[in-house]
């Protein structure tokens, strides 16, 4: 049986945000109301499951009371037996430290590393999967920012991932950042031998005005012309933005609107990602909590993940996935290995839970 402390609290939670929510005074801040929502769905599951078990134990109390007299209810009782331990494990999974960022839309950042124009291109290849898979989920997708390269590829681009409600984006694609590696002929190979390159992959949740505070005597803008491949002039006016978060050193940059307004709107919803990214990261290391790391350095040995396109394979180093389904997997079938990664990180929690 689940004895747990937290999961009154968690009721009573879900009871006060419901009662708060159907209060229209609520919804005029928007951001708020935006936060509340997630967390009422967060917990809904909870409040679902945690009625359903009691419901299902208490037909469980009365069908071995009445296979007692009758033993026509004695199968019965062991189906429901079953039925509760399966919502036991359930509960159990679900009352488990989240990740505060669950509930959040994501900024996803590809960058070109080791390999030159191939890695370029591969960048595009990772790209275009994570495209395909926001769009196979039913999220928007809205590129930020792009440097492409002059083969089409993408020296650095960062794309905005939304959805509806709490859907767990960050939830799925958190485990995306770090370093991947590619090992295929390039097309820029003119004898058929297979080279391996990097890209990085860096996973921010989206982060709101609640979120992170920036004081904007702390920023400095600069604008400049923005460029496109081969440093050829696409703009006659200053549009694209720098900007700099000088107390933390951290730089955006944006060139891919038309407009400097729109620019600078792009670079500080980076801005705001990057800066609470780092104030987790900041926590984590201070809670001296295991997180999986993202990427650092874009260094084909630092690799979480290998694409073999001679092998049509996909392999997660982390958990020791391994499948032959390249092709759809860069079409944007990636549910398998989040799914192994996710399955994973659940294992290392519960164990986790079990020893504390």
């Amino acid at each position: 049986m689940i004895t747990s402390e937290a999961l009154p609290e968690l009721l009573a939670e879900y009871a006060e945000i419901e009662t708060t929510l159907s209060d229209p005074a609520v919804h005029a801040d928007q951001a708020r109301a935006r936060q509340l929502g997630r967390r009422y769905a967060e917990l809904g599951q909870v409040v679902e499951t945690s009625r359903r078990l009691e419901q299902v134990r208490g037909d469980l109390a009365a069908a071995r009371e009445l296979s007692a007299e009758d033993a026509s209810f004695a199968a019965e009782a062991e189906t429901l037996a079953g039925e509760v331990a399966d919502l036991e494990e359930k509960l159990v999974t679900l009352l488990l430290p989240s990740d505060p960022h669950d509930g959040k839309d994501v900024i996803l950042e590809v960058k070109a590393g080791e390999g030159g124009e191939e890695s370029a291109l591969f960048a595009g290849d990772l790209l275009r999967m994570y495209l395909r898979y926001a769009e196979r989920r039913g999220w928007r997708a809205e590129v930020l920012d792009a440097t492409e390269s002059d083969l089409g590829g993408f020296k650095d681009v960062a794309v905005a991932i939304k959805g509806r409600g709490a859907e767990g984006i960050w939830e799925r694609l958190k485990y995306e950042g770090g370093v991947h590696r590619v090992q295929r002929v390039p097309v820029t190979e003119s004898q058929g031998r297979i080279h391996t390159s990097a890209a990085g992959v860096l996973v921010l949740p989206e982060a709101e005005d609640v979120d992170v505070t920036i004081d904007p005597a702390d920023l400095r803008i600069d604008v400049y012309r923005s460029s496109g491949p081969g440093g050829q002039s696409v703009n006659t006016t200053d549009s694209a933005v720098r900007i700099t978060h000088v107390p933390t050193g951290i730089v955006v940059s944006c060139q891919n609107e038309k407009s400097q307004l729109q620019n600078r709107e792009q670079a500080m919803r980076i801005l705001r990602a990057r800066m609470l990214a780092a104030a987790q990261e900041e926590a984590d290391a201070a809670e001296n909590d295991t997180r999986r790391s993202q990427i650092r350095t874009v260094d084909r040995s630092e690799r979480i993940r290998t694409y073999n396109f001679a092998e049509n394979r996909i392999a997660d180093h982390r958990v020791g996935y391994k499948a032959y389904n390249l092709d759809q997997v860069l079409d944007g079938d990636l549910d398998a290995v989040i799914d192994a990664l996710h399955a994973a990180d659940t294992e290392a929690l519960l164990a986790g839970n079990a020893a504390s």
